[in-house]
C-alpha cells in the first residue's frame, strides 16, 4: 500500500514538471542586423552646357507720329515764299525776325528780266534768267506765271541761316548726295524742322531750264516754285506749314510730296 502510494506521487511530480517546461516561454535568438554595405562613391557627371539661344532680331519698331511746334505764317510779298518758311522754321526755335527783316539779310535781288522762250504744249519757256543759287531771282512782288519774278534757291539762306542763330543747319539737294526722303524723315522724326523746295499747291507744271545771264549755267526751276517748312512726320504723311494764301499746317501724302520735291532736284535746309 505504501509503495503504492509512493509510485503515485513519483508520477505526479514528473507530470507537474513536464507541464512547468510546456508552459515557459521559448527562447529565440534575435536575429543580427546585417552591417550596411558601404555606400559606393558616385560621381558627378560633368553639366550639359546649355544650347546658345539663337539671336532674336530687334523687331523693327512701329512707326509712329512726331510732330512738333512751328508757328504758322503767312507770306506777305507775291513771292517770298521761302522767307516766311525760313521764318516758320527759325521761330520754331525761338529766333523771331519778320519777313522784311529777313529779305533785308539776304543778297541783294537780281531784277533783271528772263529771255523768254516760244511756248511749247502751251508752257512758258525761260531761255535765259539770273542765278537763284545766289540771289533772288526776278521782282519779289512780280508774277511768277507771266514770269516777273521766280525765288531763291537753298545757298543764300543756308548762310543766313547759319550766321543768325543756327550754325548746325544743313543744306543741299540731290539724291545723290544724301538728299534722300529718307533723311528728310528722319530728321522730322528727330524733331528736326525741314524747309523743302517744291510747287504751288502741289501742282506738276512743266520743269525744264534755264541758262544764268552771267555764269552760264542751267538752272533746273519750275515757273511755280514754292518752298514749305516740314513739321512733322507719320507713316504715310508729312505736316506741312504752307505760307501761301493765308498761311496753313496741314498734313499731306508722302508719295505727293516726293513727286513735287523731286522737280527741284529735293532741296532743302535742315535747321538743328
Amino acid at each position: 500500500m505504501r509503495s503504492g502510494i509512493v509510485f503515485l506521487l513519483a508520477l505526479l511530480a514528473l507530470i507537474v514538471g513536464a507541464i512547468a517546461v510546456l508552459a515557459s516561454p521559448t527562447y529565440k535568438p534575435i536575429a543580427t542586423r546585417p552591417t550596411p554595405a558601404p555606400l559606393l562613391a558616385i560621381g558627378h557627371p560633368s553639366p550639359t552646357p546649355s544650347p546658345t539661344p539663337t539671336p532674336t532680331p530687334t523687331p523693327t519698331p512701329t512707326p509712329t507720329t512726331v510732330t512738333f511746334n512751328v508757328p504758322v505764317y503767312k507770306q506777305l510779298r507775291n513771292l517770298d515764299c521761302e522767307t516766311a518758311a525760313l521764318q516758320m522754321a527759325l521761330g520754331s526755335l525761338g529766333i523771331n525776325y519778320t519777313q522784311n527783316q529777313l529779305i533785308a539779310m539776304q543778297p541783294p535781288p537780281d531784277t533783271r528780266q528772263p529771255v523768254m522762250g516760244r511756248l511749247s504744249n502751251g508752257q512758258k519757256i525761260v531761255v535765259q534768267w539770273g542765278n537763284p543759287y545766289q540771289n533772288f531771282v526776278g521782282n519779289i512782288d512780280g508774277a511768277d506765271l507771266i514770269p516777273t519774278g521766280y525765288g531763291i534757291y537753298f545757298p543764300p539762306l543756308l548762310a543766313l541761316v547759319q550766321s543768325h542763330g543756327v550754325p548746325n543747319a544743313q543744306g543741299g539737294e540731290g539724291a545723290g548726295n544724301g538728299w534722300t526722303p529718307a533723311r528728310v524723315y528722319a530728321e522730322l522724326a528727330a524733331g528736326h524742322p525741314v524747309m523743302a523746295w517744291t510747287e504751288t499747291g502741289w501742282d506738276r507744271p512743266y520743269v525744264g531750264y534755264w541758262t544764268t545771264f552771267d555764269e552760264k549755267i542751267k538752272i533746273r526751276y519750275s515757273l511755280i516754285e514754292h518752298v514749305v517748312t516740314l513739321s512733322g512726320v507719320s507713316a504715310t504723311q508729312v505736316r506741312v506749314n504752307d505760307p501761301w494764301h493765308s498761311g496753313s499746317q496741314y498734313w499731306f501724302s508722302k508719295a505727293d510730296f516726293e513727286r513735287s520735291w523731286a522737280d527741284f532736284n529735293n532741296m532743302a535746309i535742315v535747321f538743328k
